[in-house]
Parts: structure tokens; sequence; C-alpha cells
């Protein structure tokens, strides 16, 4: 549920159950301040849309002369200016079209190809993980902003991609100039029009102009001169006071509204600055090395010590004293801004920001409501507690991909390697191949570089593992992550290992992770009776609500009673839990599975992939989009609005998919959207959609491969005679109701 953040007023008073507790805020920010530990401080704390708590501490300035904090102090937000500016336009111009997430570098600017640049990606930098020195040398900047751009092209990495996490202002630097390479406009004019003028950040933006100057907090001498409105960054102050890591001012109440849009998923009174879809793909956490991290914001990394000891969600610091932390979950963003750079650069405010952030919680929810959800562990999670007993003195085979990794990003194929006691044998990769990158019809067998061990392809001429590859081998190993849908192969793959298990006497055992679109919703037709395939490899509907564990379980009983299964069980997972409740970092399932959003639709929109419409492979938003060289957006639109499908919106929207079906064409089309989880159902919408693809184009579009998907002949035959099938949603929730009935044996979680 989202809440609207109005844009001309700040709500500042608390409510009155928790507006006594704020006062240990106060205590906790005046002691540091009598310490010496900052000259003042602005502390801000939005819940669910508006600003509970909004006060200023101490003294703005100490010298020259004393001023007191003033809610409007005006900060330098350093480092904060890597989210707030230029992440959020970097997003932006990703939604246009105009930057691709996962596109090289170069593309957009070729000279920062060399050194061994050339296949770095926005992701890459977004993620601090190019490989790219934290700061070059100063002197680099010593003959103005060109030239200084100029030699970051000449930098060579520390490491290659992905392999390290260094934060790094470079990254961010490189980021600004691809803003103004894409926009045409420099950073600054870009984010101010973009995002602050529509926000009402009035006091937000680059190089503060003399009449907001008296505000600004100063920071620190400058060639004996106090730095007041200029950056305090000596390389963004070379680069004329606008870069991408630094130069960003602002206020408190500023930083709130920007949180609140943010918690808003992009929506600001009625108006949308970003699509949902965006806000989730910038904020959702990955693994890097060491931690995690979002496209743009910190998550949980040796820098988030500002997220206190309660909030989850993602946040950022600054080098002069300041922090955001924002917790969708709770719908809470705390905000700290100091100064404690001033006056002689020895304040210290790391540990006082995340007291602060963790008290804010408390008194917003209370002690008890505030505690950080259960941390869910998946079920390499659980081996790695138990010290691998289970394994200790077995030859094990692994069925497993890139999301088959512990909770801290380790991955489980490393984790048994070295495992003491576990002789890891071989590696069995599913479809997209061992590391989950490949989008192709057969995959070969392999070697894996780290462990040296053959890898057997599950996705090729084989489907299902042999006796000879089996040999030396007394227990298979499976960790995947599924999404929920019937037609994605990698529970084909499950039933065809447990299928080998049984007939070669080796035992299984599935290391469970969640269902991350649930475990309680269940909908669409179950598979036709003897219709067996790789895309319908049981007889389930097309949304099971099941975890792969609980799936083997339901396999083991229906059709394979012979495997000795073993399922290691998550922990702390409930089935009503949709994946962003975890706390786990969302790793793409397979190339074209890029968010929870996606997972979510694609039951529905993923039915149509068959037919002659593209369903969003090879552009930046698979399965949210679908379009055609002959569709027509505005129409499609008005006729799903007709027929109004709860909890979902349309936009009409045209894009040029770079590969699959109309691969290089424009194509007119529609971006699917979810506003309420609990009302969208994607089958309901598939169901729509093929009705208004009949209604609207039944010359032009082509559905007589959809039973490739759908395996239920009736469907198939009222959808080539043209019959209505959106009632059918109805008819299979009875349908449902016995499946239900069915699957409650194999369950494992409430």
């Amino acid at each position: 549920m989202r809440f609207l953040l109005p844009l001309m007023m700040l709500v500042t008073a608390a409510p009155m159950s928790v507006a006594q507790s704020f006062d240990a805020i106060g205590k906790e920010v005046e002691s540091a301040i009598a310490r010496q530990e900052c000259p003042g401080a602005v502390v801000g704390v939005m819940h669910r849309g508006k600003v509970v708590f909004l006060k200023a501490f101490g003294q703005r300035a100490v010298q020259p002369a004393g001023e007191p904090m003033t809610v409007d102090t005006i900060f330098d937000l350093a480092s904060l200016t890597k989210p707030i500016a230029t992440a959020t336009s970097v997003w932006s111009l990703i939604e246009d079209g105009k930057l691709k997430l996962d596109e090289k570098v170069a593309t957009y600017w070729t000279e920062f190809a060399t050194n061994g640049k050339d296949k770095l990606t926005l992701a890459h930098l977004l993620l601090h993980t190019s490989g790219l020195i934290a700061d070059n040398p100063i002197a680099d900047y010593a003959d103005g902003p060109a030239k200084s751009l100029e030699r970051i092209c000449q930098l060579k990495p520390l490491a290659g991609p992905g392999e390290r996490f260094i934060y790094s202002d470079v990254n961010f630097i490189v980021l600004g100039e691809l803003v103004r390479r894409a926009s045409g406009k420099p950073l600054d004019q870009y984010a101010r029009e973009r995002f602050f003028v529509p926000l009402g950040m009035a006091d937000t933006g680059y190089r503060p102009d003399a009449k907001l100057r008296d505000r600004v907090a100063p920071t620190e001498k400058r060639k004996s001169e106090w730095i007041r409105g200029d950056v305090h960054d000596p390389r963004a102050f070379a680069l004329g006071g606008v870069a991408g890591h630094a130069g960003l001012f602002s206020t408190a109440g500023d930083v709130l509204r920007f949180a609140g849009m943010l918690l808003n998923e992009g929506q600001v009174d009625g108006k949308t600055l970003l699509r949902p879809e965006t806000i989730r793909a910038m904020t959702a956490a990955h693994p890097v090395p060491g931690g995690q991290r979002t496209y743009g914001w910190d998550a949980r990394t040796g820098f988030s010590s500002n997220r206190g000891e309660v909030m989850g969600g993602f946040g950022h610091t600054g080098f002069t004293g300041t922090s955001i932390w924002v917790d969708p979950a709770r719908q809470l963003a705390v905000v700290f801004l100091s100064n404690a750079v001033h006056p002689d650069g020895k304040g210290k405010v790391k540990a006082l920001r995340g007291k602060v952030a963790t008290l804010a919680a408390e008194a917003v929810l209370g002690p008890a409501a505030a505690k950080e959800p259960a941390v869910v562990m998946t079920g390499i999670d659980v081996l790695k507690k138990e010290s691998f007993a289970r394994l200790r003195g077995k030859k094990v085979g692994i069925v497993t991909n890139h999301t088959g990794r512990d909770r801290t990003g380790v991955p489980t194929i490393d984790l048994l390697h070295r495992a003491e006691g576990v002789t890891l044998v071989a590696l069995f990769s599913p479809e997209h191949g061992i590391r989950g990158s490949l989008d192709q019809e057969k995959i070969q067998d392999s070697k894996d570089e780290v462990t040296g061990l053959p890898v057997y392809s599950l996705y090729g001429p084989r489907r299902k593992p042999t006796p000879e590859i089996l040999k030396g081998i007394d227990t298979i190993v499976y960790d995947i992550q599924d999404i929920g849908c019937r037609f994605y192969t990698y529970i084909s793959t499950l039933g065809l290992v447990m299928e080998a298990c049984a007939e070669n006497k080796i035992r299984l055992i599935v290391l469970d992770r969640p269902n991350p679109i649930n475990g309680v919703d269940v909908a669409g037709p179950i598979t036709d009776a003897g219709k067996s395939t790789f895309v319908a490899f049981h007889s389930i509907p097309l949304r099971h609500g099941m975890t792969i564990g609980e799936l083997a379980r339901m396999f083991q009983t229906e059709r394979t009673p012979g495997v000795e299964l073993d399922v290691v069980k998550c922990e702390g997972w409930r089935r009503g839990d949709y994946f962003d409740a975890t706390g786990l970092p969302w790793v793409n399932p397979s190339p074209n599975m890029r968010t929870p959003a996606q997972a979510n639709l694609y039951p529905g929109v993923g039915i149509l992939e068959t037919t002659n419409i593209s369903v969003g492979r090879g552009t930046e938003t698979p399965f949210e989009w679908i379009g055609a060289p002959w569709m027509d957006g505005v129409k499609v639109v008005a006729e799903l609005h007709r027929q109004s499908v709860p909890g979902f919106t349309y936009t009409p929207m045209s894009r040029t998919p770079a590969s699959s079906v109309h691969a290089n064409k424009l194509c007119g089309g529609v971006h699917i959207a979810i506003l309420d989880r609990q009302k969208a159902d994607p089958i309901r919408l598939g169901l729509t959609l093929i009705d208004t693809l009949r209604t609207l184009y039944p010359d032009q579009w082509d559905p007589k491969r959809i039973d490739t998907l759908l395996v239920h002949k009736s469907t198939y035959q009222m959808i080539m005679d043209k019959k209505p099938v959106a009632p059918l949603a109805d008819q299979w929730s009875i349908q449902a109701g016995a499946f239900h009935d069915r699957r409650r044996p194999f369950l494992l979680y409430e």
C-alpha cells in the first residue's frame, strides 16, 4: 500500500502515542554535541507518508561566530549526491530507454574503453563492482573538468568486473558524465528539472545561490576561507561544483520529500516521477563481494552502520556527516544531517547516525514491533549452520546455477567444495547454464573454472542425468531458485533428476528456497492429463503456490516413490511472504527475470510468449511490457481499462526489442505495472490480454502455438474459436480449491 506525500506541507507533529519517545533522539544528539562530535544536526523521521519528527539541535556554525541550527539549514550532502541526484537520474534515463543497465559504459563514452574498461557496464558502476580505484589523485583534476574526465578514461581497474567491491567516487563521476551524454543536459540541470522542482525541493541543488547561502552550514576552511555554499569534496570542487559523487546541497525537509517519493514507489500527489517497477529495480538488494548493494544505494555492507539495529531497506551516508535510511517494509525513513567536519574536520558521527536510526524506529514502531523481521535462511544457509553434517563422508553432485548461494552471496558450489568431509564430484546445470547467463536452445557440457570439476548440462541433448555421468556419486544436491510458475523449467529439471536418482539409487537433498510470488495463491488451469512436457512436467496449475522442496515432496509421492528424498527447509519464511519480505538479495534466476515484479507478472504475461507478440525479451522490462509492430498501445490500454482487471495499471509505450520476437523493430505496446499485489491476479490478466488481442487484432495476432505453455486443450479451443476466455479465471478458482487439498500433505510452512 502506498501513501501519497503532500508536496507543499511537512507534517511535523508526531502521533501522541509516540511523541514522548522521540526525546531519546534529542538526548543522544545533544550528548554527541557536548562531546564535540558535531556542532549540531537536524533529524527528520517519516512514517507512512508523514513527517512525524523534525528537529534541529545545537549550532549551525561555531566559527567564526556562533549560529543556531535551524530545521531549514542547508547542508552539503556529500555522498548522498550519489543516490539522490546521480543514481536516480540514471534510472530515469533507463526508464526512458536512453541508457541500459547492462550496457557497456563505452557504448555511450567511447574513450572510456581504454586500459581494460571495455567490459564495464552501468550495473558495475552502480554496484561499485567495476574494480575502479576509490579516488584517483587530486592532481588529475588540476586542469579543469574536461582534462579530468580524460584522465579518468586512462585509469586502469584494480580488479576485473564483479570481482571486488570497491566503494568508488570515480564510479559516480563516470555516471554523472553518462547522465550528461544521454540527456544532453548537465547533471545538476537534469536532476533539478526531472526531480527536485516537481518534488517541491526548493532548497535542493548544486552550487546554492547567494540568497540561500546564509542558511548553508559551513564545513572547513579552504585556503583560509570558510567553505560555505561551495562543495567540501576537493574533486567535486575542481570539477566546478557539479559531479556525480558529491556537490548536492539540501535540507532535511527536502530529503524527506525525496524519501517519501521512494516509499511511495515514485508516485507523488497523483503524479508519477518514476514508475514503481523502476523504484523497485533501483532499490532491490544484490549480492556484492562482502555484502549487499542496490543499483545506487547501500543495503548491507561495511558502509551501512547508519541503518541502525532495526531497519531493513537501503540508505547512504555522506562524508560531511549526513545520512539517510529508507525501510519500505516499515514505510519508514530516517534522515540525519550534520556538518560534522566543521570546524576542523575532527567530528565523528558514525555511531550517532546508527543510534538515531535505531531510536527513531523504536519511537515510531515501539520497541517490540521495531525488531528486525526474522531473517529468512534458505536451505543452503541451514545446511551451512549444520556444518554440512548431512553430507559428511558423501560423494556429491550438485544441480545448481548462480542462484544457488547463501544469504551473503557465497555460491553453494564453493561452500560444498570447501566443506570438510564432503567430496564434490560433479556439477549439473539447468536451462541458462551454471552461471544463469545463457539464453539459448541448447547448452553444452563444460568445466567449472573455479573448482575444475566437470559441468554436465541438463539443457541440451541430455535433459536427465545418465548412469554414466552419475558414476561415483552417492548424493545429489539440488539448489536453484524457482519463481512459482509451472512452465519455468527448473522444476522440470528437478523432476527428471528425481527420476535419475530413483533409478540409480542415489540420495537426493533439495535445499529449499522461498516461492518469490508467495506460497498461498494458486491459479490457472491444471495440465491436461497425459500431456507432460518439459514446460509442463507435472499436473499442477500455472501458479502452484509451492516451494521447490514442497514440489519435490509431491513429485516423490505422485511420480517417483522410489527416490530417497531429504528437503532442507528454509527458516523464517511464511507462506504469505513475497520475496521482498525475506531480506534476501534478488538474483536474476534467468536473463529475462530481472525483478520480483517480473516474476509476479510472468505466470500471466508469459503465456503469450509463444505467440507473435514480444513479451519484452530484449528490452529493459521483460514481462512488464508487450508489443508488436502492428499494435496500438493506446487502443490496447483503453480496452484493458474497459475490462477492468483489479490491481494493475497500464501505460501505452513503444519499444524496440534488441532480441527475440520482433527484434530491432519498433513496436507499439503497453507497459504493465502492479498497483496492488493483493488484488493483482496475473492469470486473470493473461486471459484478459488474450481477449483484448483477439478483439482488436483478429487478423494480426496469431495464437496457434499458445497451448505450448497452457497445455489445456479446452482453453486452447476457446481461443481458436474466438470465444471470450477471461471468465475462465473464476472457473479455474474452483479447480484451485481442489489443488489446495491435494497439495496440503506436502506443505512445509505455515
